[in-house]
């Protein structure tokens, strides 16, 4: 049988940490080519027209850091720039970028001899969560013209390797026993140094282990090139943590695509190759493989998936008294309060993948005028008939008026408000296409009094396309939430079982003396990879997918 490992492993290889959980590998960096035109420049040049050149910045503690430019085009008022500029894009992060277009009349292309035709700032969000993404260039005030940027990523669509292997006449490592195999796949990195893929589960007491269906992202297999050097390496489990090699064998994308039911390697331990009569310290056979093409993340949000923002506020009484600079719902001093800045180190990351900004906020957990009775979920905004606030300025708004407007109580129940998103959530598959996706934020000061009943409806939003970003706010004991982040295994409740991971918990004391975009990395990171592997799972393709 499967053994599941105790907690505790290095995120790189065996070691003396032991073989347990894994976290996932943060999101891998996409680069994205961006396609640069201008309409209607103004003519600086007074027997020609411009000749225009773009430079593309990205703005690093306040400064500016050039990424790349485009070429000069020659007496154009309305160039097409041919030259893309290439950058990375992470979608967990606020990237601000400034475009900058230059008249230049010489060939050394120095910018600081050039006449200045306009600039734009945005962020790498808002340019791929559009089509094209239009926007006037500004010359000290006025307007000069209009940019227009496409943005495409790098590799577009990616594969998946689904793939089932077994090990035969394994070497015996155990003194009374077998051996406990378990594999690690690691991709070679530029430097001739390993990065750890993926490790299978461990399989007790036998020299023949089956393991269970693997299913492997090519990019974080092998960054999506079909020559990169794939190492797999077979272990036998120790509970010391320090693990003995059985044998490891060397393959490539390329040769996997290649790969039918029987394909077998020998595993190899180099310290025994040189041995006389030794020829090799078991095999590794596939069982199933299959490559399959899947849509990226990108590739959704380009073809018209838009990521819905919604937002749940604690308003219990442990918070205590606003009127109290104690107390964690206190609005005053020189700082926002903690579920302000987490409301706005994600949201000003999310916000841009939204197009009308129109965002459904609630609290729980207050008693409200005029009967003051107790709610469980109610509009910030003070309106029972549509949550909606304008913005992330307007959620700050209604936050701050509701605050004094009504009286915190309790217990702290969360599943009303995730109940209600994951019922759009529905309505939004049942549409049967990919276009609406739901981040639901969740900012409370305590334990769930209603743990059950939140894992019940967590449980059922798993099937649906939402991801649930729960950030504990203040210096409480959250050991018990971080059942809710199922990084080591499903969340289950009696028979029921999630169908995947869609919870991320993070105290905010964790980043109280760091940016804020630290948090928003943090809580944001898997969310890519939410979107693309749910919807891929569900068959479902971009409403306007990606040319082949």
């Amino acid at each position: 049988m499967a053994y599941a490992p105790p907690p505790g492993a290095p995120q790189y290889g065996p070691g003396p940490g032991g073989m347990g959980h894994v976290p996932p590998p943060t999101s891998m960096v996409s680069k994205v080519e961006l396609t640069i035109s201008c309409q209607g420049l103004r003519d600086l040049d007074i027997t020609s027209k411009s000749d225009p050149i773009c430079v593309v910045y990205t703005i690093n503690n306040g400064r500016l850091v050039e990424v790349g430019r485009t070429e000069r085009i020659d007496d154009c008022l309305n160039p097409k720039f041919q030259k893309q500029v290439v950058m990375d894009y992470h979608f967990e992060e606020v990237q601000k970028i400034v475009f900058q277009v230059f008249d230049i009349d010489d060939n050394s292309n120095d910018v600081r001899r050039a006449d200045f035709l306009g600039k734009c700032e945005c962020t790498l969000g808002q340019v791929v969560s559009s089509a094209n993404y239009k926007k006037p260039l500004d010359l000290n005030g006025m307007n000069a013209g209009t940019i227009s940027v496409q943005a495409q990523e790098q590799g577009g669509m990616q594969q998946t390797v689904f793939l089932k292997l077994r090990g035969n006449k394994l070497d015996k490592k155990d003194f009374f026993g077998k051996s406990d195999p378990f594999l690690e796949f690691h991709r070679e990195l530029i430097d001739g140094s390993y990065a750890l893929a993926h490790r299978t589960e461990v399989i007790k007491n036998t020299l023949n282990p089956s393991w269970r269906n693997m299913k492997i992202n090519t990019r974080r297999l092998a960054n999506n090139n079909p020559d990169t050097t794939i190492k797999v390496e077979c272990y036998d489990w120790n509970s010391s943590g320090s693990h003995d090699l059985i044998g490891a064998f060397y393959t490539t994308l390329a040769e996997l695509e290649q790969a039918r039911q029987g394909k077998t390697w020998v595993l190899v331990h180099p310290k025994k190759k040189e041995k006389r009569g030794y020829k090799h310290s078991g095999e590794v056979v596939v069982e199933m493989i299959e490559m399959k093409r899947e849509y990226t993340f990108l590739d959704y949000i380009q073809g018209g998936c838009e990521l819905n923002f919604v937002v749940g506020v604690d308003f219990t009484g442990s918070n205590g008294d606003p009127r109290d600079p104690s107390s964690l719902h206190f609005i005053g001093g020189n700082r926002p309060n903690q579920y302000m800045e987490a409301l706005m180190a994600v949201g000003n990351v999310v916000q841009d993948y939204d197009a009308d900004q129109l965002y459904p906020a609630f609290g729980f957990g207050a008693s409200l005028p005029p009967t003051w009775q107790v709610s469980h979920q109610f509009s910030l905004n003070g309106n029972p008939h549509n949550p909606e606030c304008q913005g992330i300025q307007g959620i700050l708004a209604a936050y701050q008026q509701c605050i004094h407007s009504v009286r915190l109580y309790g217990p702290t129940n969360a599943s009303p408000i995730i109940g209600s998103v994951a019922r759009m959530a529905r309505d939004a598959l049942a549409e049967g296409v990919a276009s609406k996706y739901y981040i639901l934020l969740m900012l409370t000061d305590g334990i769930l009094t209603d743990m059950d009943q939140t894992i019940h409806t967590i449980i059922e939003a798993s099937e649906l396309p939402i991801s649930i970003i729960i950030v504990g706010v203040g210096d409480a004991d959250f050991s018990d939430m971080e059942r809710l982040d199922a990084d080591d295994k499903l969340l289950s409740l009696g028979s029921r079982k999630a169908k995947r991971d869609i919870v991320q918990f993070v105290p905010f004391r964790d980043f109280k003396n760091v940016p804020p975009s630290r948090l928003a990395s943090s809580v944001l990171d898997e969310v890519p990879m939410q979107v693309s592997t749910y919807y891929n799972s569900k068959q479902l393709p971009p409403i306007h997918p990606p040319p082949e």
